[in-house]
């Protein structure tokens, strides 16, 4: 695979919003490996209050991360962009193995290479508790409810 990933910095509105829903898209097809390649091999991370550096840690990172969060399905929304940067506001829902669910809400700032890979990603995430009936997300995004005007809701 290349290691480029377009769209390329600098972003204008348009390509920000093309490289949030392709994260998105990647991110719930719950493939770690799949999703590695999209960050430089020394991408540095915060997820929380875990610090990742590097493909082969991000891999295994999320590995983990979906042993544990069952059923995983993300929702992503452009917050702003500027050059080589973009900012974010997600939410995503999972169930654990006890079987209770959560709904995941969090920001990230996303930084750029040249090469359009994403070298830096920050992320802070809170969880709230929901009940099955709560839950919104059933599966990735359609194709009609993709694009500007789909936002996701606040609460």
């Amino acid at each position: 695979m290349s290691d480029a990933r377009p769209p390329f910095p600098p972003f204008d509105l348009d390509s920000a919003l093309t490289k949030v829903q392709a994260a998105e898209d990647a991110w719930n097809t719950r493939d770690p490996h799949k999703v590695a390649l999209a960050y430089t091999e020394d991408s540095v991370w915060r997820n929380r209050d875990t610090f990742v550096t590097g493909r082969a840690e991000i891999v295994e990172f999320l590995t983990g991360k979906w042993e544990r969060e069952l059923d995983y399905v993300l929702r992503k929304s452009l917050w702003g962009f500027r050059e080589n940067r973009i900012a974010v506001r997600f939410q995503y829902e999972w169930h654990d193995a006890g079987g209770n669910w959560f709904r995941s809400y969090g920001n990230e700032l996303w930084e750029f290479a040249e090469n359009g890979l994403m070298r830096r990603r920050e992320a802070s995430i809170n969880d709230v508790a929901i009940t099955e009936a709560d839950r919104r997300y059933f599966g990735p995004r359609p194709e009609d409810e993709r694009g500007p005007g789909h936002d996701i809701p606040l609460a």
